[in-house]
């Protein structure tokens, strides 16, 4: 499967991870490096939230590079997952082609997390990844 270069580097240093529990907290340090920004930096709208996402996750872009720089916002102090996933798709696809980003598989959440995610956590991750492709096809 096509996958930019800088998101593929993410998941193959994430495979180095073989112990779920060595994952694991991989992906705790990388939501603590999250940042999120104010309202005023990204609004908070129907038009940027992230849908069926239980954590209250924003989305929007900006021009960047060969693309889009991707701006998240995850509201829910509670939501670690959603940080490092927001960290990894913006280390992963910021600057990358429009068309680089809509080749990234929505089941990246499973790469990345494992199979192991209960329902509601996989719909809200994966629309995370839904709703970047989305920024991607957008006009500026």
């Amino acid at each position: 499967m096509p996958m930019p270069e800088k998101l593929k580097s993410i998941l193959e240093d994430l495979s180095f991870f073989t112990d779920r529990n060595d994952r694991i907290q991989a992906l705790i340090e990388l939501g603590e490096e999250f940042r999120n920004p104010s309202p005023e930096e990204l609004p908070r709208n129907p038009t940027t939230r992230v849908p069926g996402c239980e954590s209250e996750v924003y989305v929007d872009s900006e021009p960047f590079s060969r693309g889009k720089r991707y701006r998240f916002a995850v509201d829910n102090p509670q939501g670690i997952s959603a940080m490092a996933l927001a960290r990894i798709l913006d280390q992963g696809l910021s600057g990358e082609p429009v068309e680089d980003v809509q080749s990234v598989p929505d089941e990246i959440v499973y790469d990345i997390f494992g199979r192991e995610l209960s329902m509601g956590k996989s719909l809200g991750l994966t629309g995370m990844v839904r709703m970047v492709k989305s920024e991607a096809a957008k006009t500026s």
